[in-house]
């Protein structure tokens, strides 16, 4: 089982089974405040769905595709983090994250962030971390800018958001950037 202690607050757990109400529960509770970026709320609608969302998280862990992790805060599940995608032939990884709406403002998300690039550039030996934020998220851009990430580009209508698109603001670092 994947653990990965942060600091004194926080961690990182691979998904369980166990987890699926608890984590439901939290999605549920945090609807409304989601839905304004995430576009996966609609089919998310019964405790199953999150365990089907655990095991996809976890075949794409031991296929080495994927790490989608619970984020926990002082053992409570505050939200979501990982890699959506690990390109081992370009050593790219391409981070992804949600918190819950009472989690929100204590940096627990930059913290996360910051364990993750460090992770994938250390310890999987990554030469790209990218973070992909819609445009107007505010506080999900600040992240990758307080950690010192580049702003590359905007992907135009990168995703559906229920009646619209929106584009995607990219954030890179390099590997050569992140040890300076």
């Amino acid at each position: 089982m994947f653990v990965h202690k942060i600091d004194h607050e926080l961690s990182l757990k691979l998904a369980g089974p166990e987890d699926a109400d608890a984590l439901f529960h939290l999605t549920d509770g945090s609807r409304e405040h989601l839905r304004e970026w995430l576009p996966w709320l609609d089919s998310t609608k019964t405790v199953e769905d999150t365990k089907s969302f655990i095991q996809s998280g976890r075949q794409g862990f031991s296929e080495n595709k994927s790490m989608t992790t619970m984020v926990l805060y002082n053992g409570a599940i505050a939200g979501t983090a990982g890699f959506n995608e690990i390109d081992h032939t370009n050593r790219i990884v391409k981070i992804g994250y949600w918190l819950g709406r009472e989690f929100q403002g204590k940096g627990i998300m930059t913290r996360v962030a910051q364990a993750l690039t460090d992770y994938a550039l250390l310890e999987l030996n990554m030469n790209r971390v990218e973070i992909r934020v819609a445009e107007g998220n505010e506080k999900s851009a600040a992240i990758p800018k307080r950690l010192g990430f580049k702003k590359e580009g905007t992907i135009r209508g990168a995703e559906w958001l229920y009646d619209h698109y929106v584009d995607h603001t990219i954030y890179g670092i390099l590997a050569e950037e992140w040890k300076k």
